[in-house]
């Protein structure tokens, strides 16, 4: 350690819950300067975090999926066993790791816990998610790839093949998790993906309800949907869509009736409060008390519905933390997917707080008309 990391972890020892602002004001560092010792001493392992790692704010915790997302358009028709020409494209995404940057926009205080390789992969997601989110719980695995996922797209725009290389979240275990509860203990809102294993799950739907910590669970996929926990009854909120809902009850859900009655059965197993969407059709909520079935206007600027999930879950999320009325929570999701898909980027780069209750604004009162 030098100097300045011996004096921060000093006045640490002396006392675990002191601000970053009193040990920069103690030492004679800027705040900046005394957050990056922090993480330092984080990665070294001197400290595995307190209250001051996050200037005593309450965070909410995106637990999840942190991927590079490659795509491979092919020109013409695709030819087995030999070299097809593309044409590719690089972002990063991640379902946790998404909505953590559409909340860090808005202005919420996040941190992102999670695990990664230790690559040029991880550099790139970090380098560009690091302004939105704390990312000094993110663990780097050794000899394990970041996750990835890989679309192989037709002459026709459609998807040929998705590859997901996702082994390195099998590290994000039980045990993991109960070395970081002094980030979890703090966190005013657990929003977690369906990329963890079902253990981890459970583990977080008894902490949260042990703890009395909001919980919103948001499925990936439907194959990933052998990952939600045995009981439901910790769930805040679950945002899901159809098939993800068809797969889990094996069921069909072809009318508005048929999604009635799959939130109904959402609700009898515990969830206080289900969003089910179904693309550009109807979507429905549903709580013990309320049903609202909304139908959805399709944007005709669509660009690239990359991210539409997450920009909608976002926007749900961040209302119903600062306790907008229903309706409004809903039409905040829906807008702001919209906006999502009518750019070229996963997370809409105009993204604030002030940004998303002007749209809106302009959405309810186009309702109106």
């Amino acid at each position: 350690m030098n100097n300045n990391e011996k004096e921060v972890l000093k006045r640490i020892q002396d006392n675990p819950f002191i601000s970053q602002q009193e040990l920069a004001q103690s030492i004679g560092l800027s705040r900046p300067a005394v957050a990056n010792i922090i993480s330092g001493l984080i990665r070294k392992e001197y400290v595995l975090g307190k209250a001051y790692v996050l200037n005593e704010n309450y965070p909410i915790v995106c637990i999840g999926a942190a991927n590079l997302d490659r795509k491979f358009y092919v020109h013409s028709t695709l030819q087995p066993e030999t070299s097809n020409p593309v044409t590719s494209t690089r972002s990063i995404g991640g379902v946790a790791r998404n909505i953590a940057e559409n909340l860090g926009r808005m202005g919420e205080t996040v941190a992102f816990l999670s695990t990664s390789g230790n690559d040029s992969e991880w550099d790139m997601i970090h380098k560009l998610s690091n302004p939105f989110m704390n990312l000094d719980h993110v663990q780097q695995i050794e000899n394990a790839n970041t996750g990835s996922y890989t679309a192989l797209i037709n002459k026709d725009g459609d998807m040929e093949y998705g590859l997901a290389d996702m082994k390195v979240y099998d590290f994000i275990t039980p045990e993991f998790l109960i070395k970081r509860t002094h980030l979890l203990i703090k966190a005013k809102c657990i929003i977690v993906d369906l990329n963890l294993s079902k253990n981890a799950i459970d583990f977080l739907c008894a902490y949260s309800e042990k703890h009395n910590i909001k919980l919103v669970i948001i499925p990936v996929s439907s194959p990933k949907m052998k990952n939600m926990p045995d009981s439901l009854h910790a769930i805040d909120w679950l945002i899901i869509n159809r098939d993800e809902t068809e797969t889990y009850f094996n069921i069909k859900i072809t009318n508005t009736q048929d999604l009635k009655n799959a939130a109904q059965k959402w609700i009898d197993l515990g969830v206080s409060n289900v969003i089910i969407t179904n693309g550009v059709k109807n979507l429905i909520y549903k709580n013990n008390e309320l049903e609202i079935v909304k139908s959805i206007t399709p944007s005709k600027n669509v660009v690239d519905v990359t991210g539409a999930g997450d920009s909608f879950s976002s926007a749900v999320i961040f209302t119903w933390l600062n306790e907008l009325e229903i309706e409004n929570i809903i039409n905040a999701g829906i807008v702001n997917a919209r906006k999502t898909i009518e750019t070229n980027y996963t997370v809409r780069q105009n993204l604030d707080k002030k940004q998303l209750f002007r749209d809106l604004e302009e959405y309810n009162n186009e309702k109106l008309h």
